[in-house]
């Protein structure tokens, strides 16, 4: 069932810009079952099985309030990413890439489509990093703003975007 959901295409998807882009990045509606689905199957592969994340912290209550991005790469998902309201501004969270995917741009294109959305709303952005992505977030204009905490047994710190 996981491969039959990863080789689900983009062609349900309105606004597509580069139909036979080799990579493209689009805001998806997560009520659709199906999309959901393909969400679920990349961040379970990324963060239950690579990175040991419990399932029930994993997918949370803030799935159906969540703004969702679907990444692709040849038409196959191999992304995902989500942002949300919080009171401190706006949350960007659960970026994964598949391992077959990574180091091939398509994190940036994820981060920059995350940030042109969210940036004209005004609002503080902010993220928690893993340790092994500051220096990712910070070419993508993020700052460290705490001090190393945990999150699901797994060493993070909160970082903000730096507006110049």
């Amino acid at each position: 069932m996981a491969e039959e959901i990863l080789k689900m295409t983009a062609t349900t998807f309105e606004n597509l810009s580069q139909p036979n882009a080799a990579m493209d990045v689009f805001p998806i509606n997560y009520s659709e079952k199906h999309i959901a689905e393909l969400i679920h199957e990349i961040r379970r592969r990324v963060f239950v099985i690579e990175q040991h994340i419990d399932p029930m912290i994993e997918f949370d209550t803030f799935e159906h309030e969540s703004q969702h991005y679907l990444a692709y790469v040849k038409n196959i998902p191999a992304g995902t990413a989500r942002w949300r309201h919080t009171n401190e501004g706006i949350k960007l969270e659960r970026f994964s890439v598949l391992k077959e995917h990574r180091n091939s741009g398509l994190g940036r294109m994820l981060v920059n489509r995350l940030l042109n959305d969210v940036k004209p709303i005004g609002k503080k952005v902010y993220l928690h990093a893993q340790t092994t992505t500051v220096r990712f977030y910070e070419k993508a204009g993020f700052k460290v703003v705490s001090e190393l905490f945990y999150e699901a047994n797994i060493p993070h710190y909160k970082m903000e975007l730096v507006i110049s």
